[in-house]
């Protein structure tokens, strides 16, 4: 079965390639030559640029904002300050061994040391105490987080709803992959891992695309294509497989039953 798939598998090259005495081998499948692939990327581009009016920047894709400019390393010193901010957590974190408990603890410890001989030390020498605000909240900021905090709770607990009762199955299918996802990654690294390396891709990976997009673009079209020529050789040429041995079966079937 192996030699009359690769016979047709040959025979099924060769048509497309428009040859009738052609020799198979591995490498001898339809490759695209340079000439037409550049000029597969020209009508491509040029329906690029007929769109364009319609294309639509990676900065507003990822939404626009401060967001959008601290991925793409718009705002230098506020990219530079959280990747420097997440190495030394991986340090104090992962190198370190501290815990966050025992770090806040720490922190705060250190930190109300020093408020408080500061404002002693004050007293004693008739200097001005530490420049320390007052700190409160007020009603209306309660308020404020009370209503976002049941807005995204109420929207939770709707979606919940729709789940349990089987309204949404599109939804149910959604969260269903995506815990799933989530589980298998959870397998895979702890929480802390899995931080520090989302964080450094967001804030790598787009910028590096904004600034090769066009020849990511040109080369992720080429491929696209040569994938697309591949597998329809392959999946005629299965197909013609598939039909042949169903045939033969057939045959054997016939045969057998006549006996």
């Amino acid at each position: 079965m192996a030699f009359v798939f690769f016979r047709l598998l040959k025979k099924r090259a060769a048509t497309l390639i428009g040859g009738s005495t052609y020799r198979f081998t591995l490498s001898s499948l339809p490759i695209p030559s340079p000439r037409t692939e550049q000029e597969m990327i020209a009508v491509q581009d040029q329906s690029a640029q007929e769109s364009s009016g319609k294309h639509r920047s990676l900065h507003q894709i990822l939404g626009g904002g401060m967001i959008a400019d601290v991925i793409l390393w718009r705002k230098k010193n506020v990219t530079v300050g959280i990747l420097v901010g997440v190495l030394a957590s991986w340090i104090i974190f992962e190198v370190a061994g501290y815990t966050l408990l025992s770090l806040v603890s720490n922190v705060l410890l250190l930190l109300i040391s020093i408020l408080f001989v500061w404002a002693k030390a004050a007293e004693v020498l008739n200097r001005p105490p530490p420049p320390i605000p007052e700190m409160y909240l007020t009603e209306e900021m309660i308020h404020e987080a009370s209503d976002f905090c049941q807005f995204h709770a109420n929207k939770i607990f709707s979606a919940f709803n729709d789940i349990a009762r089987g309204k949404d199955s599109k939804l149910f299918y959604s969260i269903a992959m995506c815990l799933l996802l989530a589980s298998t990654i959870g397998r895979l690294a702890d929480i802390l891992t899995l931080s520090y390396t989302s964080v450094v891709l967001i804030l790598t990976v787009p910028a590096l695309y904004g600034k090769y997009e066009d020849g990511v673009d040109r080369r992720v079209k080429t491929v696209h294509m040569e994938v697309q020529m591949y597998q329809r050789v392959y999946i005629e040429s299965f197909n013609n497989y598939y039909i042949q041995v169903k045939k033969w079966i057939l045959l054997k079937k016939n045969l057998l039953a006549d006996v």
